[in-house]
């Protein structure tokens, strides 16, 4: 919440009008609740993630720390007193799309191929070439993704520059398709502690960092015995 807070106050100071979530709403933060009535509040455009999806169904390949967040997620929304707030929560995740296609442009949390659960490796340009390419065979200009929570671009070269190699900007051309990963709002893990989200023009994805009071999420963390403990000390480390 804290981080989703920063950002959102980063848009607003921005002037940005229109905000997409790429999924993974819910799942591993202390503050679920609030971070869903926010989102509706603010009429965000949401795709389905696989910790959303773990946590209407049911975890799955997921780590044990991971399960544990996500049933304690479900058991957080079912326990709210007021029966049309939660109600509106589980609405709001039961209508989540997974996949949300706008002209050329293609929102999806995993990949074009897998929308919620394939991750998609910047090492993958390297290792697992023919998986670059299937994946690029159902990219028509631009792909948006966030499943692997590390921000750059993914070219059918194959090719990955990450944000740093960009210098946080990514020219859009007609000609080239690009696979773009946001990073994380909640949880980045390309070693920046910093909230991560992409800001879309016509011609440019700006890629943006934004501080917020790591402290707070992660004594909430620490404070609640249904989350694993790793997951307020990654924040630090971003990873």
């Amino acid at each position: 919440m804290a981080a989703l807070t920063a950002v959102i106050e980063e848009l607003d100071r921005r002037g940005i009008k229109e905000i997409f979530c790429l999924g993974d709403l819910v799942g591993y933060g202390p503050q679920p609740a609030e971070c869903l009535d926010l989102v509706i509040e603010r009429q965000i455009a949401s795709i389905m993630g696989n910790h959303d999806q773990a946590v209407i169904y049911e975890p799955t390949n997921f780590n044990a720390g991971a399960e544990r967040a996500s049933y304690w997620t479900r058991q957080c929304l079912e326990d709210e007193s007021q029966k049309e707030k939660r109600n509106q929560r589980w609405a709001f995740l039961g209508r989540l799309m997974v996949r949300l296609q706008m002209g050329k442009i293609l929102l999806v949390h995993g990949s074009p191929r897998r929308p919620i659960s394939e991750y998609i490796f910047p090492d993958d340009i390297y290792t697992n070439t023919s998986k670059i390419s299937a994946i690029f065979e159902r990219v028509e200009h631009l792909c948006f993704v966030g499943h692997t929570h590390v921000p750059g671009v993914f070219l059918e070269d194959p090719d990955f520059y990450s944000t740093d190699e960009l210098d946080f900007v990514y020219p859009i051309s007609d000609n080239e398709r690009a696979i773009i990963n946001v990073g994380s709002v909640g949880q980045p893990r390309d070693q920046d502690t910093r909230a991560s989200f992409a800001i879309v023009s016509e011609e440019n994805v700006e890629f943006v960092r934004v501080a917020y009071d790591i402290d707070v999420t992660a004594k909430l963390i620490y404070d609640n015995p249904s989350l694993d403990d790793f997951e307020g000390k990654r924040l630090y480390e971003g990873r």
